[in-house]
C-alpha cells in the first residue's frame, strides 16, 4: 500500500513505463471467466474451421482477443491492441493475438465461415439460457443487417449484415424461420411474441408465423390499402389513450385488413403552433394477439425497446466496420454480437439486482478497474484498486482483508459460479476454488412470454 502524508504536486511526478504487471481493465475477467464456463474458446475450436486459409490455426484465440477488445470498447482491429499492454492478457484465458493476424484472420472469412460463427452465438445463448441466464434507404453509405432481440434482457438473438442497397424483404423469411428454432433450443418453452417493424410487412411473414404458432406484431406502412381501411374507422369507434403526454392526444381503434386484426393509434399535438397544421398522425400495426386493444397496442410500443441494444451495438464494435471485405464485416458483425450478449451476461452476475446497463456504463462500473498481478506460492494474485463496495459484489461475502485501502481478489478464470446460491439472484465467487459448475444465470420464466424484437 501506498500512503501519501503530503500533497504532491503534479510537476514532481516521474511516470515510468516499467511495471509489466499493471492490468488496465482488469474487470475483464468476470466476462472472461464466464466465457471460460460456458465453454466458449472450445465451442468456437469445434465449429470454426478455415481449412489451409491464411489464419486458420488457432482461430479460438482470435476470435477471443477481438471478443475481449470488443468489451474494452473496441471498434477497429487496431483497438485490440489494447489488450497487450502489461499484463492484461493474464486476466483473459489465453494469448492475446497481434492485429495484424487478427485482420488477416478477417478477411480469410467467406459467407461459409460467418455461418459458423452464427452457429457459435446460438449455442452460447442456449448455453447462458440453460445455465439460467444478426448505400441503403437512409441515403448513407453502409450495410443493411436485420437483428432480433429479446425484450427484458436486451440480449442479442440473431443478426444478419445485408448489403447497404439490400431490398427491405430480402433474407427476412430465412431470418425469421432460423430463428425460431433457435429460441426454442435455447430453451423457451412458453408463449413466443414477436414485435416488428414495417420491415416485415407481408402475407408470407404472417403465414410463417402462424404455422409455428406465434403470436405477432407487425407495423405497417401507410400505402396500398391501408389509408383508406384507417379512414374507414367510424369516428365513434376512436376511444382516448390515457396517459398520453401533453400537450398532444392519442387515440386507438382497430379494424380488419386482409382478414386479419389491424390496430391503429393516431396522435394529435394540441400545442398553438401544431394548432395551425391540425392534423392526425397514424401508426398502424396488423396482430393475430386476442387480448384487449389496450393491451396490445401498448407491448406493441414496447418494441421500441429494441433501440437500447442497436444503440450498444453502435456505441462500440459496429460503430463502422473494420474492413472493406463483405464477409469479413459480417463475421466482426458476429463477434460484435456475442460480445453484448457476455456483457449482458455478465451484468446479471455481477449486478444481479440491478437494470440491464448501457455499455459504456458496464464499461466504467466494471471493466474498467486498474489492478495488479502477481505470483507467490505458485498463486497467481489480481491486486484491484477499486473501492471494498466493488470487492464485496463480486465475492458475495466479506473479505478477510477488508479494513485495508486496496482489497485483494484472488482469481481463477475457471472458478465462477463454484459458490453461488440458488434462485433468482446469483452471485460470483471468484475466489480460488475450481469446479466444473456452470455460471447460474437467470433465464426466462417458463410461463410468461417470450417477446422477441426484430428490426431490419
Amino acid at each position: 500500500m501506498v500512503k501519501h502524508s503530503a500533497e504532491v504536486r503534479i510537476e514532481q511526478i516521474k511516470p515510468r513505463f516499467d511495471d509489466s504487471g499493471l492490468v488496465a481493465d482488469a474487470g475483464l475477467i468476470i466476462p472472461a471467466t464466464l466465457a471460460e464456463r460456458l465453454g466458449l474458446a472450445r465451442l468456437i475450436r469445434e465449429k470454426l474451421d478455415l481449412g489451409t486459409r491464411p489464419g486458420a490455426s488457432r482461430p479460438e484465440r482470435k476470435v477471443m482477443t477481438l471478443i475481449h477488445a470488443m468489451l474494452a470498447g473496441a471498434d477497429s482491429i487496431d483497438d485490440s491492441d489494447i489488450l497487450r499492454s502489461g499484463s492484461t492478457g493474464v486476466v483473459l484465458g489465453h494469448e492475446v493475438m497481434a492485429p495484424s493476424t487478427l485482420g488477416t484472420f478477417l478477411r480469410s472469412m467467406s459467407f461459409g465461415h460467418v455461418r459458423q460463427l452464427e452457429s457459435v452465438a446460438a449455442e452460447l445463448l442456449r448455453r447462458a439460457w440453460k445455465q439460467g441466464a444478426g448505400f441503403g434507404y437512409t441515403k448513407e453509405r453502409g450495410l443493411h443487417p436485420l437483428l432480433a432481440t429479446r425484450a427484458g434482457a436486451g440480449e442479442v438473438l440473431g443478426i444478419r449484415l445485408r448489403e447497404g442497397s439490400a431490398n427491405t424483404q430480402r433474407g427476412i423469411q430465412r431470418f425469421i424461420e432460423e430463428l425460431i428454432p433457435r429460441v426454442r433450443r435455447a430453451g423457451a418453452t412458453s408463449e413466443i411474441v414477436i414485435r416488428d417493424d414495417s420491415g416485415f410487412w407481408r402475407a408470407k411473414t404472417f403465414e410463417l408465423l402462424e404455422k409455428h404458432g406465434i403470436s405477432y406484431s407487425i407495423g405497417v406502412r401507410r400505402q396500398g390499402g391501408i389509408p383508406q381501411t384507417i379512414e374507414s374507422i367510424p369516428g365513434s369507434a376512436w376511444r382516448k389513450l390515457e396517459g398520453y403526454p401533453e400537450p398532444g392526444l392519442a387515440e386507438i381503434a382497430e379494424t380488419t385488413y386482409g382478414g386479419r386484426r389491424l390496430i391503429c393509434r393516431r396522435v394529435r399535438e394540441l400545442s398553438d403552433q401544431q394548432e395551425l397544421l391540425p392534423g392526425w398522425r397514424h401508426h398502424a400495426f396488423i396482430t393475430n394477439r386476442t387480448e384487449e386493444i389496450g393491451v396490445v397496442e401498448a407491448e406493441h410500443r414496447g418494441h421500441a425497446v429494441i433501440e437500447l441494444a442497436i444503440r450498444d451495438l453502435k456505441a462500440g464494435a459496429l460503430a463502422h466496420f473494420p474492413s472493406g471485405d463483405f464477409s469479413a464485416n459480417s463475421a466482426w458483425t458476429q463477434l460484435a454480437a456475442m460480445a453484448h450478449n457476455l456483457a449482458r451476461f455478465s451484468q446479471v452476475i455481477a449486478l444481479p439486482e440491478a437494470s440491464p446497463r448501457v455499455l459504456a456504463t458496464f464499461q466504467r462500473r466494471l471493466l474498467r478497474i486498474p489492478g495488479r498481478i502477481t505470483r507467490t506460492a505458485r498463486q497467481t494474485i489480481l491486486h484491484l484498486a477499486g473501492p471494498l463496495a466493488l470487492a464485496k459484489r463480486l465475492h458475495g461475502s466479506p473479505q478477510p482483508n477488508q479494513g485495508l485501502a486496496n482489497p485483494r481478489l484472488t482469481a481463477n478464470p475457471r472458478s465462477i459460479g463454484s459458490n453461488c446460491p440458488a434462485g433468482d439472484s446469483p452471485c460470483p465467487d471468484l475466489g480460488s476454488n475450481s469446479t466444473n459448475e456452470s455460471p447460474n444465470l437467470r433465464k426466462p420464466a417458463p410461463t410468461r412470454p417470450i417477446r422477441l424484437e426484430t428490426v431490419r
